[in-house]
């Protein structure tokens, strides 16, 4: 299955924090997130994906299709590092390449350093981003639970 990174606009934040809502819980599991008295998952810069620069946010979308896969949501921070904040594969779509292909779509947006912190105490999460991470990007280190690495196109090696 092919994928595309499609950017989440504005009228869409609500299919967004849906989806958000879905990864929180899922990290729940392991970081032990509670839910608000909404029975929501608080993410204090859900907003800013849509008023700062300096945050992106992509649904993974099928190839040819409008069927939702995922999301990723990438921050840049003022050192100008990269980083994954969230990420999510629908479980009905994992281990069939989707993850694979969202990252390193991903990591073709920008060059440079790159960090992830894997969802805190998984270590399915953890060794997904090893996995992926090693077989895409140059000086991978992991320290402090989380992999940094440095991203650079082909043409420019």
């Amino acid at each position: 299955m092919e994928i595309t990174l499609e950017r989440v606009q504005a009228e869409k934040r609500d299919t967004l924090f849906r989806l958000l809502q879905y990864s929180l819980f899922e990290e729940s599991l392991t970081d032990m997130n509670d839910m608000n008295d909404d029975a929501l998952f608080d993410y204090p810069w859900f907003d800013t994906y849509f008023s700062e620069e300096e945050r992106e946010a992509y649904f993974i979308r099928q190839r040819g299709t409008a069927r939702i896969l995922g999301f990723a949501m990438i921050r840049r921070h003022e050192d100008g590092r990269h980083s994954i904040a969230e990420f999510l594969v629908i479980p009905k779509y994992r281990r069939q390449g989707v993850g694979a292909q969202a990252v390193k779509a991903c990591f073709a947006l920008h060059d440079g350093l790159w960090e992830v912190k894997p969802a805190y105490g998984s270590e399915q999460a953890k060794r997904f981003w090893q996995w992926v991470i090693g077989r895409t990007a140059d000086h991978v280190q992991w320290k402090d639970g989380m992999f940094t690495f440095l991203m650079k196109h082909k043409e420019e090696q």
